[in-house]
């Protein structure tokens, strides 16, 4: 069977683009089976793409090749990659993105030296990126899609500070039903927290929570819920409500959480 190919892009429902892309692949491979997983990222966000496509890759079949049109235009800083990771194919430019989105090396890291049909470089996802998927999908081999690179460019992502009693965390996500999502793992809270009663400096504002929640439904609707998310990270939200307006929260803001001495 034909491995999915899926497509993240920050090119929005209204435009060409979407159509465009998957017309391309229909046109080489009628066959493919195509999956979106989201074209609603904030334009250049590589950020929020690779929190998205990070709690995402895995719950697809081994062998499944991932088309990444996010911030693609090529430059010698960035060049366009092929990736195999996990027994994932990833197509993109490298500009930071996946080293948000792994914790360790690829297994491979492809530059495409592949040529394009088209004499514009500015939609380099129809142009290239399909061109490499649909090699991959046929069965061909990563390595005939260039040169073999040992490194990718790094974005660095944030780490949460333990201090004492105090976790430092920051903001790295908000979902669309304004769920925040916070750079500290369950181990760090557990570990450091030792099933401790503890606080949510917010902007100067204290919240007292008296422990980790697996439900939004295990607080009253209104109350702050803190819980250990599917993504590894932890959650706070506001049952029936929308955690990050009421809170003031946004993309990278502090948050610290206090223990009980």
């Amino acid at each position: 069977m034909t491995p999915l190919i899926t497509l993240t892009s920050d090119w929005g429902l209204c435009d060409h683009y979407v159509g465009a892309v998957k017309g391309a692949i229909y046109k080489q491979l009628p066959e493919a089976r195509i999956v979106d997983i989201s074209h609603q990222i904030t334009p250049f966000n590589v950020k929020q793409a690779s929190f998205i496509l990070r709690n995402t890759y895995a719950e697809f079949p081994k062998g499944s090749i991932h088309i990444v049109g996010i911030n693609t235009e090529e430059s010698e800083y960035s060049p366009h990659i092929a990736i195999l990771k996990d027994g994932h194919f990833f197509i993109g430019a490298d500009n930071g993105i996946f080293t948000l989105m792994f914790d360790s090396l690829p297994d491979v890291i492809i530059e495409l030296n592949i040529t394009q049909d088209t004499s514009h470089f500015t939609f380099s996802t129809r142009d290239r990126f399909v061109k490499a998927a649909v090699h991959l999908a046929k069965g061909g081999d990563i390595s005939g899609l260039g040169n073999l690179r040992t490194s990718l460019n790094a974005l660095i992502s944030m780490k949460s500070q333990i201090n004492g009693n105090t976790i430092s965390g920051r903001v790295i996500y908000i979902d669309n039903y304004e769920n925040v999502f916070l750079n500290i793992t369950h181990k760090e809270l557990e570990e450091t927290g030792n099933n401790r009663k503890f606080t949510l400096n917010i902007k100067g504002r204290k919240h007292v929570i008296n422990q980790i929640r697996t439900a939004y439904s295990d607080v009253p609707d209104g109350e702050i819920a803190v819980l250990q998310s599917t993504t590894g990270y932890i959650e706070i939200a506001i049952n029936q409500g929308n955690a990050a307006s009421l809170l003031g929260l946004h993309i990278d803001d502090l948050v610290l959480i206090e223990f009980e001495a």
